[in-house]
């Protein structure tokens, strides 16, 4: 009974862990953003870089906090989880939807930079650790990238500048931010005391709990594109966040507190690798993810769900 109450317990605290996530993200983009366009930075450039973060703040907030108290599987599992959960769950359930649209660019530069990403990252795993310098390797490249697109980026103008500065911008910023690192280390200390409880792996709860908690934001901004008509917008910003969290995410949580990678994370690592040159070669063979396509995705997301399961 005692074990029981745990597991209840722990269950709810995902719960609020969760919510307190999608809240905190929602606000931190909304407040920076608002910031940031009175501080005059290009429109471009918040994409890019605030927005990116804001609904990559769960994966950073867990990751880190989970690296830094050694929880290294709940780290690697909750990227690996996350970037198939978007690549399958989630591209596929918009694609479920209303076909998705694709564009050039979104395939022979940012699907190709995942793939290649992916690749480097299993490359890195697979002697069973990333350490600091591979992790300096994996930031960095993410710093070039943002460079790259915000150089390429640099001709657009910038609107509602002369806007008066409002505090209460800063204070969603501020405050969103703080439920993101809170709710992060809540969802962790949660997740650990339920894989101890119920005799299940960390890299399990991880790949499914914390991964799917971490991308409610990603899930709730990709499917609102898609209920206002503009399915397009998910792919590029699924494919933005995928390449944000493999980079930066695993790479800062690196550079803090080198991390172990156990079997399942470097297969893990692999399947997620399989998906992104899935999603890759069904972007370049028609305009369109159709729903076929995302059907097949959600699936082999089901399957490599219940296969870690078992």
């Amino acid at each position: 009974m005692a074990v029981a109450a745990v597991i209840v317990f722990d269950v709810l605290f995902v719960g609020v862990a969760a919510v307190a996530l999608w809240i905190g993200a929602d606000q931190f983009v909304a407040g920076a953003s608002r910031v940031a366009r009175r501080l005059g930075v290009p429109g471009l450039v918040i994409g890019l870089t605030v927005v990116a973060f804001g609904t990559s703040a769960p994966e950073f907030a867990v990751t880190i906090d989970a690296a830094m108290a050694g929880q290294s599987d709940i780290s690697v599992a909750n990227v690996v989880g996350s970037n198939v959960l978007n690549l399958g769950f989630i591209l596929g359930g918009v694609a479920l939807v209303g076909a998705l649209s694709t564009s050039r660019t979104l395939v022979r530069r940012d699907s190709v930079l995942l793939v290649a990403s992916t690749a480097l990252l299993l490359w890195f795993v697979a002697d069973g650790r990333l350490v600091v310098g591979e992790g300096a390797v994996l930031f960095g490249s993410l710093l070039a990238y943002l460079l790259f697109l915000a150089r390429s980026g640099g001709n657009q103008t910038v609107t509602d500048v002369d806007e008066p500065f409002h505090w209460p911008d800063a204070g969603r910023l501020v405050g969103g931010l703080a439920l993101v690192v809170g709710g992060g280390h809540l969802l962790v200390v949660s997740a650990v005391d339920i894989a101890t409880a119920a005799g299940v792996s960390s890299w399990v709860i991880g790949l499914t709990v914390v991964a799917a908690g971490t991308s409610l934001p990603e899930f709730a901004t990709s499917m609102a594109a898609a209920r206002q008509g503009n399915a397009g917008i998910s792919a590029g910003n699924l494919v933005g966040s995928c390449i944000f969290n493999g980079l930066g995410v695993l790479g800062l949580a690196a550079l803090l507190n080198p991390l172990s990678v156990s079997t399942a994370g470097i297969s893990g690592t692999a399947w997620l690798l399989g998906t992104t040159v899935l999603v890759l070669v069904v972007f370049a063979t028609e305009a369109t993810l159709s729903r076929a396509e995302g059907a097949l995705l959600v699936a082999l997301n089901a399957a490599n769900w219940l296969l870690n399961l078992l």
